[in-house]
C-alpha cells in the first residue's frame, strides 16, 4: 500500500494523539481492575464465609448466584482487558510508525526539500555538470511510484544526489502511512468483536467466544506484549522481570497472556495460580466449540479440576499450569510451594494425561501427601506436575520398547526448569524440596537429575512403581545415595519388567512384549537386577535407601492379569496399607530419618 492509496494522510499520522488511545485504555483498564476485584471478594471472602457459618437450601442457592455473579464479573474482566490490552496496542504500533514518518520529515526539512499532501517530495537543482557552462542537474519531485531524476536526460548532465535522497524520503513516508492503516484495520477488526451479549447471564457459548477474543488480541498484540517475555531466560531471570515491571504491564499480561504467564518458570505461585484460574475459563470455553473425542476427555478433565478449585478446602489448591498441548499440561498444587518450608512435587507415568481420571487420581495423591506431610510440619506443599506427554498404553500391558527414552528425556529438561522456577520463586533461603517419580515418572526424574547439574534445589528424591531411572546407582542421582529413597511392591509388575536383554529372546516369541515375557517366558532371568531403564532402584546394588510395601494384588489372578499393585504407592486408606504412602509423606517434610528402611532386593 502506498500513501496515495490509503486513506490517512501523512499529515493525519503526524498528528495522531496516541496518549489518547492510551488514556482511553486506562479506562477500560479500571473497569477491568474493578471487576477482578469484585470477583475475588466474592471467591475469597463471601463464598468461603457461606460455606463456613450457613448450610442448607438457602444457602446452597446463594453459592449458586455468588458463583454466577463471580463467573459474569470474570467475563468482564477478561473482555475489558482485551480493550484495554488492543487499545495499547494500537498506540504502541502506530507511534512506531510515527516516529518513523517524523525521522523522513525532519530529514527532508533539513535538506530544504518540500513534502506534498500527497506524500510526494520536491528537492532542488544540484550537483555538477559534466560539460562546463552547462546548467546544473536540475530539481524534481520524487514519487512512490516513479524514480525521476535517478537518471540524467543526456550526457552533458550529472546525476542530481537530491534525487536519491528525496526518493528515499517518500518510499519511507509511504511506508509509514501504509503500515499504519494496515494496523488501523487489524486493530479496527479485533475491537469489532469486544461486544458482550445483552443481559446478565455469562453462557458456556459466550466463553468460547471470549477464547477467541483472547486468540484475536494475542494475534494482534504479538508485537506489543509478547515478544517482551523472556521465554529463553532462566527462572531467576523470568522472576527478576515479572517484579520490575510495573502494575499495568502486569495486568495487561494476566488479562491477555494467562497462558504464558501462568506457565511461565519464575513466575510467582500466587501469579501463577491467579494467571491459570482464567486460563482454564478459555480453555474450556475453546474445547466447548469441538465435537472431537479428544477435546471431550481434556474437557472433563479441566471441568473436574475447576469443580475441585470452585469447592475450595484445605490445604488450599493452586493451580500452576494448565494447558491442552500433547496429551494435555495440568500442575496442581496443595499448600503455597512459595512460602512452604517443604515442597514436594509428584512425576506421574505411564497412561497418564489430562483427563478426569488424572483430575480425580493423580490430583487426589498430591493432595493426599500434602495432608498427610503436614501432619509433620505443617508448612509443606505436596503438587503433581504433568509438564510433558507421558506414554500412553490403553491396555496397561504393551511394551515398554515403544516408550523409550525420548519422552523422559524431554519431559526431565521440563521438570528440572519447573523445580529451578519453584527454588527461584520460594521465600525460605533453604526451603527442601522433594522430587517422587512413579512409574515412568521416576524415568523422567532420572532424566532431569542428569541435566545441568542435577534438579535445582532438590534434597530428596522417591521412586515408586519405577522401571529403571536410566542409572545404575543412586549416587548418580546427584543428591547423594542415603537421599534417594525406593518403594517397590512385590507384585508390580512394572518394577521387574526384564531388561532389553533379558527380554529379546522372548521379545517377538511372546505377545506382549517385555512385560508379557516377564510374566510368561522363559528368557527373563526374574532375579536379574536390570530393569528396561537401567539398574533396579530396588536392587541392593543400586544403593538407595528401601522402605517397606505392601505386595499388592497378584498381577495373575481369576480376573485375568492386573496391575493394580502398581498403583497402590500413594494409598492412605487405613484398611489397606498405607506405609508407603506414610514413608513418602515423611521425607517430603524433611523427616526422611524417621522412614523405616528394608533390604534392597
Amino acid at each position: 500500500m502506498t500513501a496515495l492509496d490509503a486513506t490517512l494522510t501523512w499529515a493525519q499520522l503526524r498528528d495522531i494523539k496516541c496518549a489518547e488511545l492510551e488514556s482511553a485504555a486506562d479506562g477500560w483498564g479500571s473497569a477491568s481492575n474493578r471487576a477482578d476485584a469484585g470477583r475475588d471478594r466474592i471467591e475469597k471472602q463471601m463464598l468461603a464465609g457461606l460455606r463456613e457459618n450457613q448450610h442448607g437450601a438457602a444457602a446452597d442457592a446463594a453459592v449458586g448466584r455468588l458463583r454466577r455473579l463471580g463467573r459474569n464479573l470474570q467475563y468482564v474482566y477478561t473482555e475489558c482487558g482485551l480493550v484495554r490490552t488492543a487499545l495499547n496496542s494500537l498506540a504502541h504500533d502506530l507511534r512506531v510508525q510515527q516516529t518513523a514518518l517524523r525521522r523522513a520529515l525532519d530529514e527532508a526539512e533539513s535538506l530544504k526539500y518540500t513534502v506534498h499532501p500527497d506524500g510526494s517530495v520536491t528537492y532542488p537543482a544540484g550537483g555538477a555538470s559534466v560539460v562546463e557552462g552547462a546548467p546544473l542537474p536540475p530539481g524534481g519531485t520524487a514519487r512512490v511510484t516513479s524514480d525521476p531524476g535517478l537518471y540524467p536526460p543526456s550526457g552533458l548532465v550529472g546525476p542530481n544526489p537530491h534525487a536519491a535522497k528525496a526518493q528515499d524520503i517518500a518510499h519511507r513516508i509511504a511506508k509509514a502511512v501504509g503500515t499504519a492503516v494496515e494496523i488501523d484495520w487489524r486493530f479496527a477488526r479485533v475491537l469489532r468483536r469486544l461486544k458482550a451479549e445483552e443481559g446478565l447471564k455469562v453462557p458456556d457459548r459466550t466463553w468460547t467466544d471470549a477464547a477467541g477474543d483472547a486468540a484475536a488480541v494475542r494475534e494482534a498484540a504479538r508485537g506489543y506484549l509478547k515478544s517482551r517475555i523472556p521465554r529463553d531466560a532462566s527462572p531467576a531471570a523470568r522472576r527478576e522481570w515479572w517484579e520490575h515491571l510495573t502494575d499495568e504491564q502486569r495486568e495487561e499480561y494476566l488479562a491477555v497472556y494467562p497462558d504464558q504467564i501462568g506457565n511461565l518458570d519464575g513466575i510467582p505461585s500466587l501469579i501463577r495460580d491467579a494467571a491459570n484460574r482464567d486460563n482454564l475459563q478459555l480453555l474450556i470455553g475453546k474445547l466447548e466449540g469441538r465435537s472431537d473425542e479428544t477435546s471431550g476427555v481434556r474437557l472433563a478433565g479441566l471441568r473436574e479440576i475447576q469443580r475441585q478449585l470452585n469447592e475450595g478446602g484445605q490445604p488450599p489448591m493452586y493451580l500452576l499450569g494448565i494447558g491442552d498441548e500433547g496429551n494435555g499440561r495440568a500442575i496442581v498444587s496443595f499448600g503455597n510451594p512459595d512460602t512452604a518450608r517443604n515442597v514436594a512435587a509428584y512425576v506421574p507415568g505411564l497412561n497418564t494425561s489430562l483427563d478426569k481420571d488424572f483430575a480425580t487420581g493423580d490430583v487426589k495423591r498430591a493432595r493426599d501427601t500434602a495432608r498427610a506431610a503436614m501432619k509433620y510440619d505443617h508448612s509443606s506443599a505436596s503438587m503433581v506436575w504433568l509438564g510433558y506427554d507421558a506414554p500412553q498404553f490403553p491396555d496397561g500391558l504393551s511394551s515398554f520398547a515403544v516408550a523409550g527414552d525420548d519422552r523422559a528425556v524431554k519431559g526431565g529438561g521440563a521438570f528440572n526448569q519447573f523445580m529451578a522456577g519453584l527454588a527461584a520463586t520460594n521465600a525460605h533461603d533453604d526451603p527442601h524440596m522433594t522430587a517422587i517419580g512413579h512409574s515412568y515418572g521416576s524415568r523422567t526424574v532420572g532424566a532431569a537429575t542428569q541435566q545441568g547439574g542435577g534438579i535445582p534445589g532438590v534434597d530428596d528424591i522417591v521412586l515408586v512403581g519405577s522401571p529403571g531411572v536410566g542409572v545404575d546407582r543412586a549416587e548418580d542421582l546427584g543428591v547423594g545415595k542415603n537421599h534417594v529413597f525406593v518403594g517397590a511392591a512385590e507384585n508390580d509388575i512394572v518394577t521387574k519388567v526384564p531388561s532389553h536383554r533379558q527380554a529379546a529372546a522372548g521379545l517377538y516369541a511372546v505377545p506382549g512384549g517385555p512385560l508379557a515375557s516377564y510374566l510368561f517366558g522363559d528368557a527373563a532371568d526374574q532375579g536379574d537386577d536390570d530393569l528396561w531403564f537401567g539398574k533396579d532402584p530396588a536392587s541392593e546394588a543400586f544403593g538407595a535407601r528401601r522402605f517397606p510395601v505392601a505386595p499388592g494384588p497378584r498381577p495373575v489372578g481369576l480376573g485375568g492379569l492386573s496391575i493394580d499393585a502398581h498403583s497402590g504407592y500413594f494409598d492412605v486408606d487405613p484398611e489397606r496399607d498405607a506405609v508407603s504412602a506414610d514413608s513418602i509423606a515423611l521425607i517430603a517434610a524433611g523427616k526422611a530419618d524417621k522412614v523405616k528402611v528394608e533390604e534392597g532386593r
